[in-house]
C-alpha cells in the first residue's frame, strides 16, 4: 500500500475510535489496534501522536471541503434557477455541514472532538480556526445572492445556527433528529427569502 493510502487508513481508524469512544481515547497504540496494525507501523507513517492528530484533523476538513466544492461546482451558475430552486440549492449546500446521515454525523462528531481539543492544544488551533473561517466563507457565498440589509450579521447568525444544529445533532440526536435539523435550517433560509 502506498504511504498516502496507509496514512488515510490510519486516519480512518482514528475517526472510528473518536466517534465510538472519544478523542481522549486516541493514542498511537489504540489507533494501531483499530487499524489492525502494530504501533511500529503507525510510527513509520507518523512521527508521533501530535502529527497523527494534525493529519487526521486536516483530513476531515479536506474531505468536507472537497465534497462542498464538488457540490458548488455541480450547481454551476444559479442565475438561471427559479427562486424555489435557488432556495433548495442553498439548503442542500449548507445541509452538508449538518449530521444528517452516518457519514456526516461521523464527520461532525470527529470535528467537534478536534475543535474542543484545539481550545487547549495550540498544534490544532490553526486548523480549527481555518475550518471556522471556511464555514463563514461558505455561508457568505451562499447568502451573496440575497439582498440583505446587514449581510455580516446574517453570516454570523446563520453560522451560529449551523454550529448549534451540528452540536445538538451529535450530542442530542433524540432531541434534534436529522429531519428536525434540516427543517430548522430550511425555515431560517425561507425566512431570509421573505425579508
Amino acid at each position: 500500500m502506498d504511504p498516502e493510502s496507509r496514512r488515510a487508513e490510519v486516519a480512518d481508524a482514528l475517526f472510528r475510535l473518536a466517534v465510538r469512544e472519544g478523542l481522549h481515547r486516541v493514542s498511537l497504540r489504540t489507533v494501531a489496534a483499530e487499524a489492525g496494525l502494530n504501533v511500529g507501523s503507525v510510527r513509520h507513517y507518523f512521527d508521533g501522536q501530535a502529527e497523527l492528530m494534525r493529519f487526521a484533523m486536516r483530513t476531515v476538513i479536506d474531505r468536507v471541503s472537497a465534497r462542498l466544492t464538488e457540490k458548488v461546482e455541480a450547481l454551476g451558475d444559479v442565475g438561471g434557477l427559479s427562486p424555489a430552486e435557488r432556495r433548495a440549492a442553498r439548503t442542500e449546500l449548507l445541509a452538508e455541514l449538518l449530521p444528517l446521515d452516518d457519514v456526516r454525523r461521523a464527520e461532525v462528531t470527529v470535528f467537534l472532538e478536534f475543535a474542543v481539543a484545539s481550545r487547549t492544544d495550540e498544534r490544532l488551533a490553526d486548523l480549527a480556526r481555518e475550518a471556522a473561517s471556511g464555514t463563514r466563507a461558505l455561508v457568505r457565498r451562499v447568502l451573496a445572492a440575497l439582498d440583505l440589509d446587514d449581510p455580516d450579521t446574517e453570516v454570523r447568525r446563520l453560522t451560529a445556527l449551523i454550529d448549534g444544529l451540528s452540536l445538538n445533532g451529535v450530542l442530542h440526536p433524540d432531541l434534534w433528529s436529522p429531519a428536525a435539523a434540516l427543517s430548522a435550517l430550511r425555515a431560517h433560509l425561507d425566512a431570509l427569502d421573505q425579508s
